[in-house]
Protein backbone atom coordinates (compact mmCIF):
# COMPACT_ATOMS: atom_id res chain seq x y z
CA UNK A 1 0.00 0.00 0.00
CA UNK A 2 1.17 3.85 -0.44
CA UNK A 3 0.24 6.88 0.75
CA UNK A 4 -0.14 9.54 -2.08
CA UNK A 5 0.00 13.31 -0.73
CA UNK A 6 -1.60 15.95 -3.27
CA UNK A 7 -1.27 19.36 -2.34
CA UNK A 8 -3.32 21.94 -4.80
CA UNK A 9 -4.91 24.97 -5.43
CA UNK A 10 -8.17 25.20 -3.71
CA UNK A 11 -9.33 25.83 -7.20
CA UNK A 12 -8.54 22.55 -7.93
CA UNK A 13 -10.71 21.00 -5.21
CA UNK A 14 -13.76 19.35 -7.38
CA UNK A 15 -11.29 17.93 -9.98
CA UNK A 16 -9.08 16.15 -6.95
CA UNK A 17 -12.21 14.59 -5.57
CA UNK A 18 -13.79 13.85 -9.17
CA UNK A 19 -10.07 12.65 -9.63
CA UNK A 20 -9.82 10.39 -5.96
CA UNK A 21 -13.33 8.72 -6.68
CA UNK A 22 -12.15 6.99 -10.54
CA UNK A 23 -9.48 5.92 -9.02
CA UNK A 24 -11.17 4.57 -6.61
CA UNK A 25 -9.38 5.90 -3.88
CA UNK A 26 -12.60 6.19 -1.46
CA UNK A 27 -10.91 7.12 1.81
CA UNK A 28 -8.72 10.21 2.44
CA UNK A 29 -8.74 12.91 5.07
CA UNK A 30 -8.39 16.46 3.88
CA UNK A 31 -6.61 19.52 5.15
CA UNK A 32 -9.04 22.18 3.75
CA UNK A 33 -6.53 25.16 4.45
CA UNK A 34 -2.97 24.87 3.52
CA UNK A 35 -0.76 27.32 3.00
CA UNK A 36 2.70 27.11 0.78
CA UNK A 37 5.07 28.11 -1.81
CA UNK A 38 6.01 25.70 -4.58
CA UNK A 39 9.56 24.90 -4.97
CA UNK A 40 9.66 25.45 -8.83
CA UNK A 41 7.22 28.13 -9.68
CA UNK A 42 4.10 30.03 -8.39
CA UNK A 43 3.28 32.69 -6.05
CA UNK A 44 2.72 31.77 -2.12
CA UNK A 45 -0.94 30.45 -1.11
CA UNK A 46 -0.71 31.98 2.44
CA UNK A 47 -4.19 33.32 3.21
CA UNK A 48 -2.51 36.79 3.59
CA UNK A 49 -3.44 40.45 2.53
CA UNK A 50 -0.23 40.20 0.60
CA UNK A 51 -1.17 36.58 -0.81
CA UNK A 52 -4.72 35.83 -0.18
CA UNK A 53 -5.01 32.14 -2.07
CA UNK A 54 -4.86 29.09 -0.20
CA UNK A 55 -4.45 25.74 -0.90
CA UNK A 56 -5.47 22.30 -0.04
CA UNK A 57 -4.44 18.82 0.59
CA UNK A 58 -5.08 15.36 0.74
CA UNK A 59 -3.71 11.93 2.13
CA UNK A 60 -5.34 8.70 0.84
CA UNK A 61 -3.93 5.29 1.08
CA UNK A 62 -4.47 3.25 -1.95
CA UNK A 63 -2.89 0.00 -3.51
CA UNK A 64 0.29 -0.46 -5.19
CA UNK A 65 -1.64 -0.91 -8.67
CA UNK A 66 -3.85 2.36 -7.70
CA UNK A 67 -1.05 4.55 -7.62
CA UNK A 68 0.15 5.21 -11.12
CA UNK A 69 -3.43 5.90 -12.42
CA UNK A 70 -4.11 7.88 -9.60
CA UNK A 71 -0.24 10.24 -10.47
CA UNK A 72 -1.38 10.21 -14.37
CA UNK A 73 -5.00 11.75 -13.58
CA UNK A 74 -3.38 13.93 -11.40
CA UNK A 75 -0.73 14.81 -13.78
CA UNK A 76 -2.83 15.35 -16.33
CA UNK A 77 -5.12 17.50 -14.15
CA UNK A 78 -2.18 19.96 -13.72
CA UNK A 79 -0.66 19.86 -17.30
CA UNK A 80 -4.98 20.88 -18.35
CA UNK A 81 -4.35 24.03 -15.60
CA UNK A 82 -0.97 24.91 -14.98
CA UNK A 83 -1.54 28.16 -13.59
CA UNK A 84 -3.34 26.72 -10.46
CA UNK A 85 -0.45 24.36 -9.50
CA UNK A 86 -0.81 20.75 -8.00
CA UNK A 87 1.98 18.53 -6.31
CA UNK A 88 1.48 14.69 -5.73
CA UNK A 89 4.21 13.03 -3.71
CA UNK A 90 3.62 8.83 -2.63
CA UNK A 91 5.42 7.07 0.60
CA UNK A 92 5.26 3.71 1.40
CA UNK A 93 2.92 2.39 4.19
CA UNK A 94 4.91 0.23 6.97
CA UNK A 95 1.55 -0.85 8.58
CA UNK A 96 -2.01 -0.13 9.13
CA UNK A 97 -4.28 -1.10 11.90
Amino acid sequence: MKTVFIAYDKAHHENVIEILDASNARGYTLFADAGGRGSKTGEPHLGSHAWPSMNSAILTVVGDAQVAPLLERLRQADIDNPLLGLRAFVWNVEQTI
